[in-house]
């Protein structure tokens, strides 16, 4: 039921999106084989809090210029999973929204969640505690844009990442 309480949270949030793949058998109607949800993280940075440490300051950044956008889940039915259906719904969500950085929190015990984030590229930048408690999250981010010399986390450094002149600080009202 846990799924099903995060999910009808997060539909709430402004700019929920879901991406859902289908696949179909011969003679039989189309069955969901997995799906991938999340939301904008708000540019005044409030989707942090909890965060232990120094926020990265191209992080910081990305996140006041309303270009984080936070993967709540990802689910593929297991026949599906070594075929990529994973990366390709998470890609196919951050894109769509234009981001330049996906934002996730998993159980840091959930050591296959862990692995199998960081096996389509997420990279892990610190530890999370939200709400108090004894649960430590580990946060993934996975930099949207190609990795270079100049640019080794793929992350984007240049004006189309700053935030506009005059523009209200203030993202939508998510965590």
């Amino acid at each position: 039921m846990s799924f099903l309480r995060r999910l009808a949270d997060d539909v709430r949030r402004p700019g929920f999106d879901m991406m859902i793949a289908e696949a179909t058998q011969a003679g039989q109607a189309p069955a969901l084989v997995g799906c991938a949800f999340g939301f904008p993280v708000r540019r005044d940075g409030s989707w942090w809090q909890g965060f232990s440490g120094a926020l990265p300051q191209d992080v910081e950044q990305l996140t006041a210029s309303g270009r984080v956008f936070a993967i709540s889940e990802i689910v593929v039915h297991p026949h599906e999973r070594d075929r990529g259906l994973a990366g390709h719904l998470q890609e196919r969500l951050l894109t769509s929204h234009q981001a330049s950085l996906g934002a996730t929190l998993v159980d840091q015990a959930d050591r296959v969640s862990c692995a199998a984030f960081r096996s389509w590229g997420w990279q892990d930048i610190g530890e999370f505690r939200w709400p108090p408690g004894p649960t430590v999250l580990r946060v993934l981010v996975l930099p949207i844009g190609e990795r270079s010399a100049a640019k080794p986390d793929g992350l984007v450094h240049n004006a189309d990442a700053e935030p506009p002149r005059g523009a209200d600080a203030m993202g939508p009202g998510v965590r």
